[in-house]
């Protein structure tokens, strides 16, 4: 039965190999396996036990972008937003569900972290993320260190939805 569940620094290579078709199309940056295992308390993975990863996302939070602003309506101030990068699924098992159930998972663990928004760029059509309730934005509004990471060349559309 799969699951899901928070990495491990362990998974650095499942994470690489699960994403490693991404690489090839584009669609994901490559990471080295260095990378995963040092931030692998970002990912979510869904696993089969004695089966590889069959899907993975990763959370990055940012702090709020201006601390002396004020959201309206609110005293307290902005709140910190997350990044959701690096979300793949296994070829084998995209369409039957387990990209819905990391998203899933992935908004749970944003909620948690009371996060106000969400962030992610895809180089692909978005369906998922605009089925549960992304919307198309613009770089200026997600967390400055993120958007000046991105590189123009991909043409990437970013995504956002508040929390």
């Amino acid at each position: 039965m799969p699951t899901v569940r928070a990495a491990r620094e362990e998974d650095a290579a499942a994470l690489v190999a699960l994403s490693r078709p991404f690489v090839r199309s584009g669609a994901l940056r490559e990471r080295s396996p260095s990378l995963y295992a040092a931030h692998a308390t970002d990912f979510l993975v869904m696993d089969v036990p004695g089966s590889p990863l069959e899907g993975c996302v990763g959370l990055r939070v940012h702090p709020a972008a201006d601390p002396a602003e004020e959201r309206e309506g609110c005293d307290e101030g902005p709140r910190e937003a997350g990044v959701l990068y690096n979300f793949c699924v296994a070829g084998h098992r995209q369409g039957r569900g387990v990209g819905a159930g990391l998203l899933r998972a992935v908004l749970a663990v944003a909620h948690a972290k009371s996060l106000g928004a969400l962030f992610t760029a895809t180089t692909g059509g978005g369906d998922l993320f605009l089925r549960y309730g992304f919307e198309p934005a613009d770089a200026r509004l997600a967390p400055p260190s993120w958007a000046r990471s991105l590189d123009p060349r991909r043409n990437a559309r970013i995504l956002t939805r508040s929390l």
